[in-house]
């Protein structure tokens, strides 16, 4: 599978201003500043699609792309933590959750982790979360470029085995690097496998 297009569709401070029927959704989450934006432009070939920063929490809207005319990639707020108040990030929570369990076009989560560091508890909870409510779900190990081959390789067992104590079977794992494009061809293969098109 290839994007051939892809162009901002709408933002949204509301669930239900996002909501719209009809077109399949993937939709983009993890902790604030783990590369959502970065790969979103990745898989698209479209830097400056979606808005990157150094900040964490810098993406506290629901912004959606259109992509192909057919369907929509969805990056949402990061969960945890960003420099905004308890309450700006309990209500910054509280819209997440709600979108991804009341989205009516949403085909696949996709989970971001740094792949640099353990699976957190923060993550883990989230994930246990999403099998509580029953969303599928991916995980997408990012920023793969900062580590050696061993290394990263290593990461990714370490990530299976935390996994494996509670999914059987495991849910899908990706890398990735929004730096080199690797992973790329892997997740958009993936896409073309899970969204029915006419």
């Amino acid at each position: 599978m290839e994007i051939k297009q892809a162009v901002f569709h709408s933002t949204s401070l509301k669930t239900e201003a996002a909501r719209e029927q009809g077109l399949q959704e993937v939709a983009f989450i993890g902790r604030s500043n783990v590369g959502k934006s970065s790969l979103i432009n990745t898989l698209c070939k479209k830097s400056g699609l979606a808005y990157t920063s150094s900040t964490p929490g810098k993406t506290q809207c629901i912004n959606r792309f259109l992509i192909d005319n057919s369907w929509i990639i969805t990056d949402l707020p990061g969960y945890g933590y960003a420099k905004v108040s308890k309450t700006k990030r309990a209500a910054l929570q509280a819209m997440i959750n709600s979108y991804i369990r009341q989205a009516p076009g949403m085909v696949l989560l996709f989970v971001l982790l740094d792949s640099r560091h353990p699976l957190q508890q923060i993550d883990l909870d989230f994930l246990l979360q999403l099998g509580q409510w029953q969303v599928p779900f991916a995980v997408v190990l990012t920023k793969a470029d900062k580590l050696s081959k061993t290394a990263l390789e290593k990461q990714i067992e370490g990530f299976k085995q935390s996994l494996s104590e509670y999914w059987d079977p495991l849910p899908p794992l990706f890398y990735t690097s929004s730096k080199t494009g690797a992973g790329r061809k892997e997740l958009l293969d993936y896409l073309g496998s899970i969204l029915i098109f006419a």
